[in-house]
C-alpha cells in the first residue's frame, strides 16, 4: 500500500527499521531476539508496552515468551487458545488491527489488566510471518503515548512484523538443529556406551565354534548377546530381547546382561537362575514392558542345556540327517507375567557339524518392498546350504541374504545374531 510517511519521516523510519534488522540478525538467543523485537517495537511506535505471542502451531494457541513494558518490567507466560481474543484474531486472519479505544471493542479481554493493574487504552496488533508467509506469532502494542496509533504506526509495524517473523523463524530452525545434534550427540554416547557391553571378541571353548553380533535398527537397541564363562569351565550364551528399540529398550538390556552375569554365577541350575532373572526385572520393569531371553549353557563334552523365556524360532540343524527343526521355547517372556516359574530346561547333545542358530526376530519379520517376510524358511534354507561355514562367516551369511532380500527395504527391527556349532576337537 502507498506511504503514509512523509519523505523525510519514512527515510528516517526505513533507516531506523534497517537497524532493527542489523540487531535482529545479531542476535542468537530466543529470549534475546523476543526482547529485542519489544524494545524496538516500544522505541519505535513510542508506545508503552508490547508483547510478542508466538504461535505454536500443534496446539494451536498463541503464548507470550516475553511481555514488557517501556519500564523493562516481566510478566508471566500467557498463553490461550489463537481462536480467542484480538491476537488470536490476527493470527487467523493476517489482518493488522488497530483499536482507538479497548474497552470499547468487544474482542477485548479486561483479565489481564484486572490481574496485573494496568489499563489498556489503545491496542495495535500485527502478524509476524516467516519466509513461507506462515504465521508464527503476533506482536501486538498497547497504549501509544501520544494518543492512537496511526497508519503510520500501522505501516511501521508491518514491516517490524515482517521482519521480526523472518528472524523468528530462523531462530527456532536454529534452536531446533541445536537441540537435534545436541540428541545426537547423547545417542552416540549411549551407543558407543552399549556396543561396549558386547563381547569384543568370540568365546574359546574347545569343541565348539561361537560368534555373536549385533546391529541396532536406532543409535541404541533392545537386543543383546553376552558369551559368560562359569566356574566349571563350560561357558553360557545369552541372547535377548527387550520390547521395541531406542534409548528405553537399551536400558533394560543394560539391566538385563548384568542380572544374567550375576545370577548364572550364583545359581547352578538353569531354571532357578531364569526364574531369578525374571522375579528381578520384574521389579523395575514398567508396565507392557518384557524380555524374550534364550540362556544355554555349553561344555567342553558337547553337552548343551537351554531354557528359552520366549524367544523363538530356535533353529537346530542336525548334521547327521541334513534337517532343519525348530526347537520349543520353555515359558513366557521375562517379567511379562510377574508370578511365572520357569522350568523345563532342554538338555541336548550336539553331534560335529550341528548348528544352532539363534536370531531375534528382526532377521525374520525385515520385509521386502511387496511385505514378504524373509521368514523361518529361508534361514532353515541358508543354515543347511552354509553349514560348512565357521560361525561368524555363517552370520555374515545371513545378514547378507536378508539384506539383499529386502531390496532396500528399511532396516526396522535390531538385528542380533548367535551361531552355535559343534566341531571336531
Amino acid at each position: 500500500m502507498p506511504s503514509t510517511l512523509a519523505p523525510a519521516a519514512r527515510v528516517a523510519a526505513l533507516e531506523r527499521l534497517l537497524e532493527v534488522a542489523r540487531r535482529l540478525g545479531a542476535t542468537v538467543d530466543l529470549d534475546q531476539l523476543l526482547a529485542t523485537i519489544v524494545s524496538a517495537a516500544i522505541d519505535l511506535l513510542d508506545c508503552e508496552r508490547a508483547t510478542v505471542f508466538l504461535y505454536d502451531a500443534k496446539a494451536d494457541e498463541l503464548w507470550s515468551r516475553i511481555a514488557t513494558g517501556s519500564d523493562g518490567s516481566l510478566i508471566s507466560e500467557i498463553r490461550f487458545a489463537a481462536s480467542r481474543g484480538i491476537a488470536g484474531e490476527v493470527a487467523r486472519t493476517g489482518q493488522l488491527v488497530n483499536i482507538l479505544d479497548a474497552y470499547a471493542d468487544p474482542r477485548f479481554n479486561p483479565e489481564v489488566d484486572r490481574a496485573s493493574g494496568y489499563r489498556t487504552r489503545s491496542i495495535l496488533a500485527a502478524r509476524l510471518a516467516d519466509h513461507d508467509d506462515a504465521t508464527v506469532g503476533v506482536l501486538q502494542l498497547l497504549n501509544k503515548r501520544s494518543g492512537h496509533f496511526t497508519p503510520s504506526d500501522e505501516e511501521i509495524a508491518g514491516f517490524l512484523g515482517g521482519q521480526a517473523g523472518v528472524a523468528i523463524q530462523r531462530q527456532q530452525l536454529l534452536t531446533h538443529y541445536a537441540e537435534k545434534q545436541r540428541i545426537e550427540r547423547d545417542l552416540n554416547i549411549a551407543r558407543g556406551i552399549q556396543q561396549g557391553l558386547l563381547p569384543r571378541e568370540q568365546p574359546v571353548l574347545a569343541g565348539w565354534d561361537i560368534a555373536g553380533w549385533n546391529r541396532p535398527a536406532d543409535e541404541t537397541g533392545g537386543d543383546f548377546f553376552d558369551f559368560c564363562p562359569l566356574d566349571d569351565g563350560s561357558l553360557a550364551v545369552i541372547i535377548a530381547d527387550a520390547t521395541g528399540h531406542g534409548i528405553g529398550p537399551a536400558l533394560v538390556m543394560a539391566e538385563a546382561r548384568a542380572l544374567f552375569r550375576a545370577v548364572l554365577h550364583e545359581r547352578k541350575e538353569l531354571a532357578r537362575a531364569v526364574t531369578a532373572v525374571h522375579r528381578l526385572l520384574c521389579l523395575d520393569m514398567p508396565d507392557g514392558r518384557f524380555v524374550t531371553a534364550f540362556c544355554g549353557v555349553a561344555s567342553t563334552a558337547g553337552g548343551f542345556e537351554y531354557l528359552s523365556a520366549g524367544q523363538g524360532p530356535i533353529l537346530w540343524y542336525e548334521a547327521a540327517t541334513g534337517s532343519v527343526q525348530e526347537l520349543p521355547t520353555q515359558g513366557l517372556p521375562l517379567a511379562f507375567f510377574p508370578d511365572a516359574v520357569y522350568a523345563g530346561e532342554v538338555r541336548m547333545e550336539l553331534a560335529p557339524g550341528d548348528v544352532l542358530a539363534l536370531l531375534t526376530d528382526g532377521f525374520y519379520e525385515w520385509d521386502r518392498p511387496d511385505g514378504e517376510a524373509f521368514g523361518t524358511e529361508r534361514v532353515a534354507d541358508a543354515l543347511r546350504h552354509r553349514r560348512d561355514l565357521p560361525a561368524r562367516e555363517l552370520i555374515e551369511a545371513l545378514t547378507y541374504e536378508v539384506t539383499t532380500f529386502a531390496a532396500g527395504n528399511p532396516q526396522r527391527d535390531d538385528l542380533t545374531a548367535v551361531i552355535v556349532k559343534r566341531v571336531n576337537t
